[in-house]
């Protein structure tokens, strides 16, 4: 009887292949290191629908169980039985040999534990069936080899030139990963299942199911978001932009006209308090567009960590930087400040506000600058509103000095004179804008995975920026229209000295050393010429998997640290450079938590054409893993902002309120990973 049902299905099996060819098995090959010398071999078998994967364990003869052969290896031992789970696991009645099987769907991932005695290539192979409700697809074997501790395969190579990963599979640049179709050279082009063009699939419409996270284990708590940091960045900008020459010489003119222009003077206070608020209100409308551009949420944090605006920003600031330095200026068209010059002449506060817009459009060449570095630092914090923040609180300090001299005249008196140290001001900003350029270059380099930029090499090119400007400043360097510095004043001097420490401190961290006050705005540690190969913060054991990851936490039933991350986050690389690396916390994510690195920037991976989907929030087409991870972050825990960490159970249930933002109290990082523990103790005593 079983020779016969294998002949029929035989029988299918030749008459469909006839039909067409389907594919709908895709395979990904990977270690895991787990503690000491053991480690996790991971083959991932995803499933296109409407087909499904079996168990190791079918009884009878069709379908086929799924099978698992280690080449021989006395580099390895192996530990237990090859585990097996996934995200859709059924348990489904056998019609046909009167017992019970098991099915996965979207994706069925074995584990195999070995014990590692030196670095080695783990080989074998693992053969498969596929069946939908109607039909069976024939057993396909797939060889594979995987890297464990460290050695590389062909099939590495191959994947890195390519680019190519299955679906829901590991990034390109995974070490340990192996990729069937790059290895062996499947042609991506034959599937035939077509991307849905409207709604959500099977799969995605339980991925981001929000109702699994909507109520968490214990009470939530308010966590607070504090803008203070966009208010000084505001403020520090327009206080710059004070002593510039574009506008420092115009405060004792302006204040001046002002008192003296009538014999009221309480009267011209009050215009010159109007011609400050005048500038605030100036750069408030200038950020009104971004009020009302029809921007996601999502796409100003997309734009912000896009590989091509970090290019245009890098170019951007070059381009300040030369202007800072005196071989040109950038300006408005004159033609237009002379329009609005005149219409100062006007009367009553109408005269006023475009005196103060004059102001505004003439010193361009130097605010310009300025305020192009606040909207590329403010671009991708926290949306448009930060934009509004950051632009009005720039020209409230640009504006404040106009009305404080105003009422207190005789401050004028204690101002510097205008000289040559304003021109020294631009240059200083000329050599940050230099610095602050290559934050952008390095932010596209981590993005689209170059490998250019390492941590060291970022180091000493600012170590090179560093020792230039302080050179300067002490008058060893100088520009062709600069006469020879005969004189250092000691602002000038302390300037230098602090520009010093920075340099030295830079240099510090070229031979590996941690340099916490820099965290966020250099290359994280693991991106480094020193460090071993990884894609995980602090040589953590991580998976960039969320379905692969749940599956793993469900078989040694640990909690899920999901950290939503990026690879252009500043305040990502601070957490995980200065809290994460506190004992007590390393402790807790090493042993007791699964970790799930998602970055939501990874836009330059995209998914296989059949898994592409309309987001059900903008109902664009959503091709990468990035935007994925964005969506499953935005619908299901309800923020777009990175870092977010939350944590759940095995079975997906919320532990407590998740993490938002970066602070500096690792107490306060323990105790939010000890109160997730603690629920997850309550969960399993149920």
């Amino acid at each position: 009887m079983n020779q016969i049902k294998t002949l029929l299905v035989l029988l299918l099996f030749s008459s469909l292949s006839f039909a067409q060819v389907l594919t709908p098995r895709h395979w990904s090959f990977r270690a895991q290191h787990v503690k000491g010398d053991q480690y996790d071999l991971i083959l991932t078998m995803d499933i296109d629908k409407p087909w499904h994967g079996y168990s190791q364990k079918v009884d009878g003869d069709a379908p086929l169980p799924t099978s698992i052969e280690f080449d021989k290896n006395t580099d390895i031992e192996l530990i237990g039985a090859t585990a097996e789970g996934g995200p859709n696991v059924h348990v489904i009645d056998d019609v046909l040999n009167g017992g019970k099987m098991k099915i996965f769907e979207a994706r069925a991932i074995f584990t195999q534990r070995i014990k590692l005695k030196k670095a080695t290539i783990v080989t074998g192979a693992v053969t498969a069936q596929v069946c939908d409700d109607k039909s069976c697809l024939p057993p396909e074997t797939k060889i594979f080899k995987i890297s464990v501790g460290g050695a590389t395969t062909g099939a590495d190579t191959a994947k890195a030139k390519s680019g190519v990963s299955s679906a829901f599979g590991n990034t390109s640049q995974d070490n340990n990963a192996g990729n069937d179709r790059a290895a062996a050279g499947t042609d991506t082009a034959s599937q035939t299942a077509a991307a849905p063009t409207s709604g959500l699939s099977g799969y995605y419409q339980n991925f981001f199911d929000k109702s699994k996270f909507e109520k968490a284990v214990i009470a939530e708590k308010k966590q607070e978001f504090t803008v203070w940091i966009i208010i000084l960045l505001g403020l520090g900008g327009g206080l710059g932009a004070l002593l510039t020459p574009c506008v420092f010489p115009m405060i004792p003119l302006t204040v001046s006209f002002f008192i003296k222009r009538g014999e009221n003077k309480t009267k011209g206070r009050w215009e010159s308090v109007f011609y400050g608020f005048s500038i605030t209100l100036i750069f408030f409308l200038l950020s009104l567009p971004f009020l009302f551009l029809n921007l996601s949420g999502n796409a100003l944090n997309e734009l912000s960590t896009n590989m091509w605006y970090n290019l245009i920003f890098f170019i951007v600031f070059i381009i300040f930087a030369v202007s800072f330095f005196g071989y040109y200026e950038i300006a408005l068209p004159s033609s237009l400040a002379t329009k609005v010059d005149s219409a100062s002449n006007a009367g009553g506060m109408i005269g006023i506000f475009f005196m103060a817009l004059t102001l505004v459009i003439v010193s361009f060449s130097c605010t310009g600058p300025l305020i192009g570095t606040l909207l590329a630092s403010l671009n991708g914090a926290n949306g448009k509103m930060n934009l509004m923040i950051g632009m009005t609180t720039f020209g409230f300090a640009m504006g404040l000095p106009f009305t404080v001299f105003a009422f207190f005249p005789d401050l004028l008196k204690k101002l510097p004179k205008s000289g040559g140290w304003m021109d020294t001001v631009k240059k200083v900003f000329g050599f940050a804008e230099l610095i602050l350029a290559l934050k952008f270059l390095s932010n596209a380099d981590l993005q689209a995975h170059w490998g250019v930029l390492k941590r060291e090499i970022f180091l000493g090119i600012w170590v090179i920026l560093g020792a230039a400007l302080f050179l300067y400043l002490i008058g060893v360097l100088r520009f062709k229209s600069e006469a020879p510095v005969k004189k250092i004043a000691p602002i000038r001097m302390g300037v230098a000295a602090l520009v010093l420490l920075f340099t030295v401190y830079c240099a510090y961290g070229l031979p590996g050393n941690d340099l916490k006050l820099l965290s966020g705005f250099i290359p994280p540690n693991y991106y480094s010429i020193y460090a071993k190969p990884s894609d995980c913060p602090d040589e953590l054991s991580c998976f960039h998997d969320y379905d692969e990851g749940l599956a793993y936490a469900r078989q040694v039933n640990k909690p899920v640290f999901i950290d939503f991350t990026g690879y252009n986050c500043a305040n990502c690389r601070k957490m995980e450079e200065s809290i994460w690396t506190d004992p007590e916390v390393y402790h807790r994510l090493r042993e007791k938590y699964v970790v799930i690195s998602l970055y939501v920037d990874d836009y330059r991976r995209k998914l296989p054409a059949d898994m592409v989907y309309k987001s059900p929030m903008t109902g664009d087409d959503r091709t990468s893993y990035g935007d994925k991870w964005s969506d499953f972050q935005a619908i299901c825990f309800n923020t777009n902002t990175q870092p977010q960490y939350a944590l759940i159970s095995p079975q997906e249930q919320r532990l407590n309120t998740p993490w938002n933002g970066y602070d500096a109290d690792p107490k306060k990082f323990k105790d939010f990973l000890d109160e997730g523990l603690d629920a997850f103790a309550t969960v399993k005593a149920k």
